[in-house]
This record gives structure tokens, sequence and C-alpha cells, in this order.
């Protein structure tokens, strides 16, 4: 029996020159050094995930956080690679009038695992210590009950024998706007920006009392917060995923290579004509316009002047939106393996 050993606890910080030779220049972990390690990880994410469905755990992880810290993306690089039907993410929206009325933690009561299981909660229980308090969703005596009452509901689920693991990804208010007004730029983020998120944006001091005294009542010694410092989201993620893996002892039962056997002779078989189905339309055409467009704008601009200050200064705006957008996309888990990177360039980001 074994725990992941790729991070240590108590860990002092880097010294400047180490610091630099794995950030760039916007202080972000290198992408190749990020990808490889996510690559890594995720591996080790497959070998937990068959452990807890071959010995029946149950584990529950709570991310918790401000808006736009960069939970959702730990979630989707830990989901992105797993079986659903083992490990699945709880998104609860706002609560119908019928759930309003029942027992506060009843609503996320179903979504608990079975043998076998690992829920994710994007938010959870939590949202009355939090959003419900700061923008008085509910009454004082509501707020009070629940500070009494939930360490000793978390307290019960880890006596039934529920792996419970709570993270709290901790932003800046700078990087928050920052990341805010790229939801804003972005019509493929926009959607993420509620209107309850732009009321919260005047309520800085509020959330972080709250979140105070959340921490001083239900920081209990059977499920701690585990906090995550989370303005470089790639390094939250890394962070996040290996500490979640040395909480849980689990072995690699991953099975051993095997050969395919050949495949039996089939038996005649006609296939329908191909013009009886109705195909999806092939993109390709219109993939190689743009190639076409973007050849021409490139060729328009070699014969041009050169460009002026007016003209680099949007050149780098673009730059860093294409960052960001690569930064917020999810890594498929066939990246290239360690041997084919190259970790010498100086800004890789």
């Amino acid at each position: 029996m074994s725990t992941w050993q790729g991070m240590s606890t108590g860990q002092q910080p880097l010294d400047p020159e180490t610091e630099a030779r794995i950030t760039n220049k916007k202080g972000w972990i290198r992408s190749r050094l990020y990808e490889r390690k996510l690559r890594e990880l995720q591996v080790e994410l497959i070998k937990l995930q068959e452990w807890v469905k071959a010995k029946g755990l149950r584990v529950v992880v709570i991310f918790e956080g401000r808006d736009a810290a960069g939970k959702g993306g730990t979630i989707t690089r830990i989901s992105g690679v797993t079986n659903p039907r083992i490990v699945r993410t709880v998104a609860l929206g706002t609560p119908t009038e019928r759930e309003k009325s029942q027992w506060y933690f009843q609503r996320y009561v179903p979504h608990l695992p079975a043998a076998g299981e690992v829920v994710l909660f994007d938010r959870s229980w939590y949202n009355r210590a939090g959003v419900e308090r700061v923008m008085g969703f509910c009454t004082e005596d509501e707020y009070r009950e629940f500070f009494r009452s939930c360490p000793e509901f978390e307290r019960m689920l880890v006596r039934s024998g529920i792996h419970l693991v709570k993270y709290w990804f901790s932003i800046s208010d700078e990087e928050q706007e920052r990341r805010f007004q790229a939801r804003v730029d972005d019509p493929t983020k926009r959607w993420k920006l509620s209107p309850m998120d732009l009321e919260s944006r005047a309520k800085w001091v509020e959330f972080s009392q709250a979140k105070d005294d959340m921490f001083a009542h239900t920081d209990i010694k059977q499920a701690p917060w585990f906090v995550v410092h989370a303005d470089d989201k790639r390094r939250a993620r890394l962070n996040c995923i290996s500490h979640l893996l040395s909480t849980v002892p689990y072995e690699d039962l991953t099975p051993e290579p095997f050969e395919l056997p050949p495949r039996p002779a089939q038996k005649a078989y006609v296939r329908p004509p191909m013009g009886d189905q109705t195909f999806v339309p092939d993109i390709g055409p219109e993939l190689a316009a743009a190639l076409d467009a973007d050849q021409a704008r490139k060729a328009g601009s070699k014969a041009g002047s050169k460009r002026g200050a007016a003209g680099a200064a949007e050149a780098e705006r673009v730059a860093d939106e294409r960052d960001d957008d690569r930064e917020d996309t999810p890594v498929e888990p066939a990246a290239l393996p360690p041997e084919e990177r190259d970790d010498t360039a100086p800004d890789d980001s």
C-alpha cells in the first residue's frame, strides 16, 4: 500500500533562481513542465480510480473558493481522464422552493458516493457560509445553525467510511479582476460571469470575512481545509491533484499490456450504398479558406511598412489572449512524452 510521493508537506519556498527556471515571464509554470507533470499525475489518477473501484472506497472532494479561482479547471483536469461512472462531478444550481423548505444538507445527501465512487463537488454545502451569508440569502439563525450542524455532519460522513477532502482555492483580488475581464472579452467564457458574480465584486472584504469565519468553525481534525494558492492556474492544478493523490493510500491495479487476438473471419456482408446515409458535412474547405486568408494577411503585412508601437502593443495583446486561451484548454492525455519535449525555451507560455 502506498500513496503518491510526488509532493512533500511543509515545503519551503523555492529560491529565486530555481523559481525563475520553472516559470515564464508571467510567473506561471512553464507549459512544457506543466503538461509533463500533469500527464504524470493523470496516470496516477487512473491508478487511484481503479483502486477505489476495486476496494469499494467512497471519496468526496469539495472544491470551494472565490469566483474565477480555478476550481472548475482543476476539476476538468481530473474528470477529463477518469471514468465518469466512477469519478463524477456535482455542481448544483439554485435550490428550488421545495429544496429551500428541506433540511439544509438534504439536497446534497443523494449525491454522496456509493461504494467504488469518487464525487467532486464544484461548490457544496459551504454555499451557506459564503455566498448565502454575504448576499443575504439566509437568515442569521440559519447561518449560525449551519456552523453548529456542519462539523457534526462531516464527522458523521467520516465515521460512515467516506474519505472527505476539502480544498479552498485562494486568489488575489487583482488576479480575479484580470480573469473577470478575460471572461468579458471572450464570448466563449462570458457565460461564466453571472449577475451574482458581478454583484460580488463589490464585496471582496465581506467574502474574506465570511471565509475566515467558515474556517474558524469548520476546519476540524476529521475534515481539515487545505488551501490552494491559485493565482497561477497551472501550479494550482498540479498542487491540488498531487495533494489529493497523497491523501488516499492506493496500489497500482493497471492491467498488464496484452496483445489483441486476431479478428475472426467475417461472414459475407454487403453494406448498403453510401449515398443512402446522411453524413456530417466536412469542415475541411472552411479550414482551407481560413488558411488562405491567414497567408494573404501575412503576405500583406510583409509588404507594408514596419510595425509601429501601436501595432506591437496590439500583437502583444493578441498573444496574451492566445496564451490565456491555451492555458484554459484541457490538456489531452496523450501529450508528448518527456523525451520529445524541449524545456530549454526561455519563455514557452
